[in-house]
């Protein structure tokens, strides 16, 4: 929802191009308050135009997040990385287990990834939803000690339920993973730093919620159909290749 600006604001507005003409404070105040009463529309107008300046300055404070943000989004060692891990085009999703829409979106990305060969996805545990969330990603983080990664993401996705301790290490057993080596490696300080890690981004892009992606220079939050995940590695692809010419 977009915040709403001050009347002190708007008056503010109105009243700078008149500061530079020596009249009073009072002087300006009363003119600003005359034009508003003869044309009670520019207050919107101002409204308006005050909040394309924030949103310019917000998007431009996204934009540098980004940037500075790229080799830990795309090239973290320490996030799990499906799909072709040299693909050409790197898409970031943010999920917890125990999001509706991230499990509503687990097919599209699925698809995703069947019909182009180059893409790699770099998955980043962002548990928000809860302890079972918590419990849940540090398991499939410590499943990469096994090499299982990949089969339990899939799993757990797909699995009806909460995720909470007893259905994580239920999935676990079902795909064949040693549950006493899985525990001693979520107790790892790797665990930590990648959900910590994955805290630190989202604050700074201004995500507040699961599914979040970042796809070149999209920011994209919620769900979002194979389509659309296509149209924004498409443009991800033209920006690439402008670039390089």
């Amino acid at each position: 929802m977009k915040k709403l600006l001050s009347a002190t604001a708007v008056a503010t507005f109105l009243a700078a191009p008149l500061a530079a003409q020596n009249f009073t404070e009072q002087q300006i105040k009363d003119l600003a308050l005359q034009a508003i009463l003869e044309n009670p529309q520019i207050v919107m107008e101002a409204v308006a135009i005050l909040q394309a300046r924030e949103d310019a300055f917000e998007a431009e404070q996204r934009d540098t997040m980004l940037l500075s943000s790229r080799d830990r989004l795309e090239r973290d060692p320490n996030a799990p990385v499906l799909g072709n891990p040299d693909g050409d085009i790197t898409v970031v999703e943010f999920f917890d287990y125990n999001c509706p829409y991230c499990k509503r979106v687990m097919p599209e990305v699925q698809a995703l990834l069947d019909a182009d060969p180059n893409i790699r996805l770099v998955y980043r545990e962002w548990p928000i939803l809860g302890e079972g969330s918590v419990f849940a990603a540090r398991a499939a983080l410590a499943s990469r000690e096994q090499g299982k990664y990949e089969e339990f993401h899939w799993a757990m996705m797909g699995m009806r339920g909460r995720a909470e301790e007893a259905s994580v290490l239920k999935i676990a057993a079902e795909i064949g993973m040693d549950l006493d080596q899985l525990r001693v490696d979520m107790n790892a300080p790797e665990i930590d730093e990648h959900i910590q890690t994955s805290v630190d981004l989202t604050a700074a892009l201004g995500f507040g919620g699961t599914p979040s992606f970042v796809i070149g220079e999209a920011l994209l939050a919620g769900y979002a159909d194979t389509a659309e995940l296509e149209s924004y590695v498409a443009a991800a692809r033209e920006a690439a290749a402008e670039a390089a010419e």
